[in-house]
Order: structure tokens, then sequence, then C-alpha cells
């Protein structure tokens, strides 16, 4: 019986691209490279925020990255800062969540995005204390794909992996919830297409979020 239901934030909950390229360009600019397009954030994200910038910094011309330490830095100042900016909730997402917590179910976030600003997008776009649990990345604790926040998750809030459902949009999420030994459902609204998730072979593949009640076995 299904208890839990974790969800990543990025690309899954939120549609926040526009957020972070628009901090990731700042730094490259910052650095004297050009912006990359919107577009092209949807494959720089997902492996967390040192990645992201890599990949950014290659794109734009440095490909041994002897730039990333000042554009890292500038892009967490940039996103301390503007991690809201034009952040919206995907359709039919606020109506999914309000059913699985009437049903009773935990919900959850675990995001590779800093903590603190996982926090502050979700408080944002949800009231404060709406999900039981929320966790981004930390110094010390490994990003996903590895599974221990994830698996951390289901710890503290009681409940065994096997009765939780891991919900996310890219390779990352798919090896994050079938690592954790969860049920794992793609999604399509978010961020990548879906030979990428069929690759992993999750449960489940989506198209919209209301589709995850059905699952509730």
């Amino acid at each position: 019986m299904i208890k839990c239901v974790l969800f990543d934030l990025d690309g899954t909950l939120a549609d926040s691209v526009e957020s972070i390229a628009v901090a990731g360009n700042k730094a490259l600019k910052s650095v004297g490279l050009g912006p990359q397009p919107i577009e092209a954030y949807k494959y720089f994200a997902g492996d967390g925020a040192d990645t992201l910038i890599q990949k950014a910094l290659k794109a734009a011309g440095d490909v041994e990255c002897h730039l990333f330490e000042k554009a890292y830095m500038e892009y967490k100042k940039i996103f301390e800062r503007d991690c809201t900016y034009n952040v919206k909730v995907f359709p039919g997402i606020k109506e999914l969540l309000d059913a699985l917590k009437k049903k009773g179910i935990k919900i959850g976030v675990i995001s590779n995005k800093p903590h603190l600003r996982t926090i502050d997008v979700v408080e944002t776009l949800f009231e404060k204390n709406y999900f039981d649990i929320i966790i981004g990345h930390k110094d010390g604790i490994p990003k996903k794909p590895d599974p221990t926040s994830t698996i951390g998750a289901a710890n503290d809030l009681g409940i065994e992996v096997e009765q939780c459902i891991y919900v996310g949009d890219t390779d990352v999420d798919m090896k994050t919830g079938l690592g954790a030994n969860m049920f794992t459902i793609g999604v399509l609204w978010g961020f990548r297409e879906r030979a990428e998730l069929e690759e992993f072979h999750p449960q489940a593949i989506i198209e919209t979020p209301h589709e995850i009640m059905e699952y509730l076995i």
C-alpha cells in the first residue's frame, strides 16, 4: 500500500527553467561568455548547480571549465536572490497534491537544487509546511541519483521504501527512484523526452499529474 509520494522539484512540480537560465546566463556574462538558449538549460539542469555551470560553460566555449570557480560563485549569488524568478507550478500539480493529502498520503520534495533554495522555491509556490518533508542538496550528502536522500526521506517519515512512489522527469530521477527501490514514475511535462525515461524502465510514464492516482495501490 502506497503511503508516500516523493517528487523531484525542477521539471516535475515546478516549471523553473527560466529562473535557472537567467541566473546561468548572468553567470556566463560575468566571465565574458555569451548566453545560452533557455531550452538548453533543460539539459544543463538536474545534476546540481555545479554540474549545471560546467555544462553551460562548455556550451559557451570554455570546454575545460577554466572559468568555473568565478562563474559558479556568481551563479550561487544570483540564484540566492532570484531563485523564484518566473517559477510556476505545472498545471494539475496543486490539484494532485491536494488529492494525495486528502487521502492521508505523505508528500515530499527531493531536489538537487541547494537545500535553502529548494525551501525558498517550495514555500513560495506552496504555503509553508504544505509538504511533509523537503530535502535539497546539502554539503556532505551525495546528490541524486544516489538514493541516500530519497531513502532518508522515507525513513524520516517512518515509511518503508516499498510503500513510496518517486516521481521525476529526468534520467537522474529514474536512477534515483529505482535505486531507492521505490515505485518510479517518469513524467512527460518536464525537461526531458520519453526516450530518455524509457531507457531506465520506470514502472510508469505519465502525461498528466492526476494519472499518479492510478498507482496508489
